[in-house]
């Protein structure tokens, strides 16, 4: 079988998790990786990762010179933003090739939300040279929005659904811990949310996306967010919270229909969280209550979900796609 031909874009940790799994898969060929950092560029992927196999992939300053060096790839992996216009824009020189991309973006689960003449421009691109771009991931990308959507695959009729996710976000990453806010003074976090710049980034895309997959017109999406503020010190491997500073977020979305409340997403990720899981209640006929206890485990399930998708987009139509338009995503035996 011939194997598929992928570059990373985007060398933080995600990234860098991506490559170590890519690493494993028989049926992939890693070319190189490209970020802008200039203390990356020159260096190998086995530096960055501590995976030897990646010893004669490099990292280079863009696609421009990655292509110019090895060639182009079948798939560029993208893990570099949550911004849909920041990521079109970034993976434009791969999509003029053709180069299909699949991305941990989140507001490109639906990016016609907030960049609505965007998303036409680059889906009549992608169409013009075969290429294919779609956002993927945990949440957004599958706990809130393409799980549930599934679900309703046994559903004779829905009234509304609701979805709550509770992580623990002390077992995360530095980057997400500072991006709930942790240890920042609550009033700082609330003035930071509401100028765009913290929170958790795709939520309003999962409602566009359910509502668009269930055939609801939206009204309205509503977006809230409030730290949780910590009642006595709570010390990370990052970071040390003291009494009355922020130690995470609670994040609520809404999509209405004449009113009515169609669609909750009820997100709560703090340090210390007790009790993670995540939880689905499809109302209509039949009733579906489901609840994954313990939750599904962010950074590993992400860089999975990234690797998952890429049979998948490669058999999709050429455009910019979302997650329901590609067949069921699945894991895929790495040897074969």
């Amino acid at each position: 079988m011939k194997k598929i031909k992928v570059i990373q874009f985007g060398l933080g940790p995600i990234g860098l998790e991506s490559l170590k799994l890519a690493a494993e898969q028989s049926w992939l060929e890693i070319l190189g990786g490209v970020d802008i950092d200039p203390a990356k560029a020159g260096k190998t992927l086995a530096e960055l990762t501590g995976c030897a196999a990646l010893g004669g992939a490099n990292v280079f300053p863009s696609l421009e010179a990655l292509f110019a060096a090895v060639g182009a790839p079948d798939v560029v992996l993208h893990t570099a933003g949550s911004s849909a216009a920041a990521s079109f824009a970034q993976m434009k020189p791969a999509l003029e090739r053709g180069i299909s991309v699949a991305s941990t973006c989140e507001e490109l689960i639906f990016p016609a939300l907030k960049t609505p003449d965007l998303a036409r421009d680059y889906d009549d691109l992608c169409r013009r040279t075969g290429a294919r771009i779609a956002g993927t991931g945990v949440n957004p990308g599958f706990v809130m929005d393409i799980l549930p959507i599934c679900l309703t695959g046994v559903s004779r009729e829905v009234t509304s659904i609701y979805v709550e996710r509770v992580v623990n976000a002390s077992t995360r990453r530095q980057p997400l811990q500072a991006k709930i806010g942790s240890g920042q003074n609550p009033d700082d976090f609330r003035a930071k949310f509401a100028a765009g710049k913290a929170g958790h980034a795709g939520f309003q895309q999962s409602v566009a996306l359910l509502a668009h997959a269930l055939g609801w017109t939206l009204d309205e999406i509503r977006e809230t967010c409030e730290p949780v503020v910590a009642t006595s010190r709570v010390v990370t491997k990052f970071f040390d919270v003291a009494a009355g500073q922020s130690l995470g977020i609670h994040q609520k979305c809404i999509g209405l229909v004449a009113g009515e409340t169609k669609i909750k997403l009820d997100l709560q990720m703090y340090l210390e969280a007790s009790l993670p899981h995540d939880a689905i209640v499809v109302r209509g006929r039949p009733d579906l209550n489901l609840v994954l206890n313990g939750g599904v485990a962010g950074d590993d399930a992400t860089v999975a979900s990234l690797i998952n998708i890429i049979p998948r987009l490669l058999a999709g139509a050429p455009g910019v796609r979302l997650m329901t338009e590609l067949a069921v995503p699945s894991w895929r035996n790495p040897q074969g």
